[in-house]
């Protein structure tokens, strides 16, 4: 009897320790590990936590990705990038019922879209009829266009605009649901759509679209690097893959999507073409450095407004961390060290980046109120980071900024009249002053312009085939997202951002398809 209880006992300690095994994870190796051949039975590895670094670069801290040795040697599309666009683009692909691949050069999913902040355009949306919001494709358009200086591709435009509403229903079906409404610079109508708690768009995306891309059973592989595109009889046949920086291997497929995102954490790159960013910081996360346009211009492919690089007003300098654009859109002032506004600050980004430039300082600081806080969650993460100065009252405020604190009371004082009235006299501001500054604490976060997006990237078509220098496609060649260039122009609007990877990415998963479906 003894015997069989301490069997029993045993045994019962063995489960516990399995279960605890697989909710820990073994150690923060194990997202190297997945692309290192770990033997597993199911269809992705267990979850398993990032390293540090991984997490500051993408801010996922935890995700399941495919293991290794479910590699297959062909697949019927493949996708470079891990991304929102790569991923929309495998989803779309696997419900037109075929086999895609995503590959991902870095530990973790997310790329740039995990940094998103303000939200996702979108016009003529259900979203924006529940809420009584009048709205039209032809004024986002218009806005868009004139955002970009008349200088954006109006074909690419045209389907971008006419498109976004959809890409924010596609996303509701799968449980991703973005009926929280603000506004950003550039735009007149409220059409900045966030999660319904108002909080950051960007992690929230991310974890919905790799639910789903789980739930799809489609493999994504990270730690899984691109270095080259093959092709055979004039079209796209593969790609050459380093996993884990140590194994490489040919991988087949009938096309090919690229979603790799832009070049602003490549100093080079940027410099090359607009040597006047030198010593910028950037908003980026690392593993942006141009390798789908290097791949691309290697097949070919050509290039459009690669000196188009946006700098963002708003970025907490000791950590390159963007501040979004949503506490402006919610009621915040820019103010000098003077204690005083100096600009529009829902202007476009580049008028405003001019702006804050002109002080002597070349910074600023974004001040608000408690109400804003409470309609921007995601100032809960920038005051977890220290970006944020607080004092119960405006005065009290002033003195933590070191400005002046008549002038600094004297602005809230003036802005909140301006906002009573619905005129700001001063800068003739038109939009995010539904809320005056009168609600204790006060706050504020020290800003400078850094490096955040780059316009130009790779040609594409409105079906987002990858065009040559004489304008025609490359034979099973796509690419959606910042690797891409026309949409903005010389400027982007934000929140265009993450409605590009949607709309574009759903394209590209569709179209890309439909090649492989006609061979």
């Amino acid at each position: 009897m003894k015997k069989k209880t301490a069997a029993a006992l045993l045994l019962i300690l063995s489960v516990i320790l399995v279960i605890a095994g697989c909710g820990n994870g073994n150690n923060s190796t194990n997202t190297e590990n997945n692309a290192s051949g770990n033997k597993s039975t199911n269809s992705t590895a267990s979850a398993t936590e990032a390293p540090k670094e991984a997490e500051a670069v993408s801010g996922a801290s935890v995700a399941s990705y495919t293991p290794m040795d479910q590699l297959k040697e062909s697949y019927d599309i493949i996708i470079v990038g891990a991304g929102g666009a790569g991923m929309t683009a495998a989803l779309e692909a696997k419900a037109k019922g075929l086999n895609p691949v995503i590959f991902e050069k870095m530990p973790v999913a997310g790329g740039n879209t995990t940094k998103s902040s303000s939200g996702m355009n979108a016009s003529e949306t259900k979203f924006q009829k529940e809420q009584g919001i009048e709205d039209s494709n032809d004024l986002f358009y218009e806005e868009t266009l004139k955002g970009g200086h008349d200088t954006n591709n109006t074909e690419m435009l045209r389907f971008f605009v006419d498109n976004s509403a959809a890409a924010i229903d596609w996303l509701d079906s799968i449980g991703i649901r973005l009926n929280n409404i603000t506004i950003t610079g550039g735009m007149n109508e409220k059409r900045t759509h966030r999660p319904e708690d108002g909080s950051a768009i960007g992690q929230y995306l991310v974890k919905g679209l790799v639910q789903n891309v789980q739930e799809q059973g489609i493999p994504l592989f990270v730690n899984a690097d691109v270095k080259e595109i093959t092709q055979q009889d004039g079209k796209v046949s593969g790609v050459k893959v380093l996993f884990n920086q140590a194994d490489e291997k040919a991988i087949t497929g009938k096309a090919l999507v690229v979603t790799t995102g832009g070049f602003g954490s490549n100093m080079d790159m940027i410099t090359e073409v607009r040597p006047d960013l030198e010593g910028y910081v950037t908003t980026n996360q690392i593993g942006s450095t141009g390798d789908g346009i290097k791949m691309i211009l290697a097949m070919g492919g050509t290039t459009v407004d690669m000196d188009q690089i946006q700098v963002h007003p708003t970025v907490q300098q000791e950590k390159s961390y963007l501040i979004g654009e949503a506490v402006r859109g919610e009621g915040g002032l820019l103010v000098s060290s003077e204690g005083t506004r100096f600009t529009n600050e829902l202007d476009t980004r580049d008028k405003v980046t001019a702006a804050i430039n002109s002080l002597p300082e070349k910074a600023a600081y974004l001040v608000f109120d408690s109400g804003v806080k409470s309609r921007v969650k995601a100032i809960e993460q920038y005051e977890k980071m220290g970006f944020v100065i607080q004092g119960d009252t405006v005065q009290a405020l002033a003195e933590a900024m070191q400005v002046p604190a008549d002038k600094l009371q004297a602005t809230v004082d003036t802005w909140n009249t301006a906002v009573a009235g619905k005129q700001d006299a001063d800068f003739g501001r038109t939009t995010g002053m539904d809320h005056d500054l009168s609600a204790g604490p006060f706050y504020a976060i020290k800003i400078a312009p850094g490096i955040h997006y780059t316009m130009g990237g790779v040609k594409i078509n409105t079906n987002t085939e990858v065009l040559n220098k004489d304008g025609q496609p490359i034979p099973g060649l796509f690419a959606a997202g910042e690797v891409t260039g026309g949409l903005h122009g010389q400027n982007r609007i934000g929140g265009n951002s993450v409605a590009e990877i949607i709309i574009f990415g759903r394209q590209a998963g569709i179209k890309s398809a439909e090649f492989v479906q006609k061979q």
